[in-house]
């Protein structure tokens, strides 16, 4: 792991808030955290806003943000119509070590931490477990201190388990893909994330995986959605949030760090990503 991936410490387990609910409007500005945050919607019309995309809110709709991921959720009021929810927010290294053991939940965990989403939104999740394992984390929230991380681990556990069941067309191509292509884009994503910060080279990326430039970079497109430049930018960017929310380095000190962009072209390019500026972005972190 990166090392700037590590979040700040504070977050273990999380933060839990079970069906948490609201009778007048909720309309949170942009904001994002630390931590990965869930939320379960057992009922609410609204939307959500995500990365420059919106998606409606209904009923038993799961929803799930990256850290330092850009959101907001909109529910406006409505006569008869309540919002309730569950809100789990929680540093993702905390479920490391239970992981561990897990290797293909481990990697499907990973993506949902790291990996470039389809989209944050799963619907009509009243026919799984989800609920009722939610149920059990707020009872062993307020168990002994003792108790409370051990049985909390497991209870995560056993949630990321049924998220891997259910969350289909989140992920991009097939996470548990054990083929060789599978394996060799693995290898691609592990390369990128250890040189992004240096000029990108497609035949220097090929070269390191005596590969043809051509295969990789159709195999890439194929297995994640994204060109392999997107992944690179979208990576650059990451780290460029991760810094904005946890340093007072300067946009241009950030710019020639995560890129060797000028202050100008770096700006551009994060607003396109993000929908703010790096100075807004910085704010918007809580």
């Amino acid at each position: 792991m990166n090392r700037n991936d590590h979040l700040p410490q504070g977050l273990e387990p999380g933060l839990f808030m079970y069906k948490y609910k609201v009778e007048d409007a909720e309309a949170h500005w942009f904001h994002a955290h630390r931590g990965i945050e869930m939320l379960y919607i057992y009922s609410g019309h609204g939307e959500i806003m995500a990365e420059n995309q919106t998606y409606p809110i209904r009923d038993h709709t799961l929803v799930w943000f990256q850290p330092y991921q850009l959101h907001r959720v909109l529910v406006p009021a409505a006569e008869g119509h309540s919002y309730i929810r569950t809100n789990l927010t929680f540093d993702p290294g905390f479920l490391e070590r239970y992981l561990a053991p897990f290797p293909l939940l481990e990697k499907f965990f990973r993506s949902l931490w790291r990996g470039s989403l389809q989209r944050p939104v799963v619907y009509e999740m009243h026919n799984t477990p989800v609920a009722a394992v939610l149920e059990e984390l707020h009872y062993a929230d307020s168990s002994s201190p003792a108790d409370r991380e051990e049985n909390m681990g497991l209870l995560m556990l056993q949630l990321i388990r049924l998220l891997q069941k259910n969350m289909s067309g989140v992920l991009p191509g097939d996470f548990n893909n054990q083929s060789r292509g599978g394996s060799h884009v693995e290898r691609i994503t592990g390369w990128l994330d250890e040189h992004y910060k240096e000029p990108f080279s497609l035949e220097t990326l090929a070269a390191a995986m005596h590969l043809s430039p051509y295969h990789i970079s159709h195999l890439f497109k194929d297995f994640t959605g994204i060109p392999l430049s997107e992944y690179v930018i979208q990576r650059r960017v990451r780290e460029a949030c991760i810094l904005l929310a946890n340093t007072t380095r300067s946009v241009q000190e950030i710019a020639a760090e995560v890129g060797g962009y000028s202050p100008s072209y770096f700006s551009q390019m994060f607003k396109k990503q993000k929908g703010i500026s790096p100075e807004k972005y910085r704010k918007s972190i809580r």
